[in-house]
C-alpha cells in the first residue's frame, strides 16, 4: 500500500458499521486494526467494543463518518427512484415497440399491481403534502 493510511477504519454492514483504530507505528511496521466499536446509523447508537472508553476524537471521527454515511445513503436512494423512472420509461418502450405477445402476458399483472400501488401511495402521499400547505 502506498501513501499515508487513515486513523480509523469503517467496516461497513447493513445498518452501520464496525469501527477500527489503524495503527502501523509498530516493531514490525504491519497494519494493525483494533476494534474500538460498532456504530448503527439507524438510531445513531455507537457501542464501545469490549471494555474500551472511546476518547472525544474518537466520538467525533465516528459521528462526522455517520454523517457521511447516512448522506451517501439517502443520495443513492434517490438515484435509485431516477433509475426507477428511467427504468419504467424502457419499459414502456420494450412493451410498445419491441414486447411478444407471450413476454406481455408473461409481466402484464405484477407490472400493472406494482404500477397501482404506486399510484395510490403516490396519490395519497401528494394530497396529505397539499393539505398540510
Amino acid at each position: 500500500m502506498s501513501g499515508e493510511l487513515p486513523d480509523y477504519y469503517f467496516r461497513v454492514r447493513e445498518n452501520g458499521a464496525f469501527v477500527f483504530r489503524v495503527d502501523t507505528e509498530n516493531r514490525q511496521r504491519r497494519i494493525e486494526m483494533d476494534q474500538i466499536a460498532v456504530v448503527n446509523t439507524r438510531n445513531g447508537e455507537i457501542k464501545p467494543h469490549g471494555n474500551r472508553d472511546l476518547s472525544e476524537r474518537d466520538l467525533e471521527v465516528i459521528r462526522d463518518w455517520m454523517q457521511a454515511r447516512i448522506d451517501t445513503l439517502a443520495a443513492r436512494d434517490i438515484d435509485d427512484i431516477h433509475r426507477a423512472v428511467d427504468h419504467l420509461n424502457l419499459t414502456t418502450h420494450w412493451a410498445q415497440s419491441r414486447a411478444s405477445d407471450a413476454q406481455l402476458e408473461e409481466v402484464t399483472d405484477a407490472l400493472l399491481l406494482a404500477m397501482h400501488d404506486l399510484r395510490t401511495v403516490l396519490v395519497r402521499k401528494k394530497a396529505d403534502r397539499l393539505m398540510k400547505d
